[in-house]
């Protein structure tokens, strides 16, 4: 499958079933802690300076957003988890939302996990690749800001990440910058291998 990022825009945005896109294009959902950088990793995967609004508030993303790529594809952007600003039900709603789309839509065909390759995964990472495994969707992680550390020292926080998910070798892990594009030929490479499973 060819796809031309160019022809890429933000379709719609859904609060639960009824608002999902009625079709069979395939859906790569992406998931991620608020600050992961979901926002610069799509606009970096779809040439694109600003379609996904990146934020100096974290936690905007309140609801499911369906972007359109090609009329091929769909990045479906969830929001961003474990931000402590929001209220208690607010998150549970958000869980609901997530859990939803993850658990019964049938146009999903993976997951993009982000997290952070500075940091730990947080409870709240190991959470959601947990989840993941346990519904046997498919996972690519991918470790965001690369750029932030010396290539030299990558594959101790890889290791670092991997042991703290308790990775499963079967999924795909990527180092991925927005600043200097690490990652990104790997990333189509791996959305497209799923979407064409």
């Amino acid at each position: 499958m060819e796809i031309n990022t160019h022809n890429a825009e933000i379709l719609l945005s859904a609060a639960n079933k009824s608002h999902y896109p009625q079709d069979d294009i395939p859906e790569i959902a992406l998931a991620g802690r608020s600050n992961v950088g979901k926002s610069s990793f799509i606009n970096t995967m779809l040439n694109r300076k600003n379609l996904a609004r990146t934020s100096g508030k974290p936690g905007k993303t309140q609801l499911l957003n369906f972007f359109n790529i090609d009329d091929k594809l769909r990045f479906v952007d969830v929001p961003g988890y474990g931000y402590a600003k929001v209220s208690k039900t607010e998150r549970a709603k958000w869980g609901r939302m997530i859990e939803e789309y993850l658990t019964s839509r049938e146009n999903l065909r993976a997951v993009v996990s982000l997290v952070d390759l500075r940091h730990d995964p947080s409870a709240d990472d190991v959470q959601m690749y947990e989840f993941l495994k346990y519904y046997e969707i498919p996972v690519i992680l991918v470790a965001t800001k690369a750029d932030k550390i010396p290539r030299g020292k990558w594959n101790k926080h890889e290791s670092a990440i991997k042991k703290k998910l308790n990775f499963d070798p079967a999924d795909t892990f990527i180092l991925f910058s927005s600043v200097d594009k690490t990652g990104l030929d790997a990333s189509w490479d791996a959305i497209l291998e799923k979407v064409n499973e």
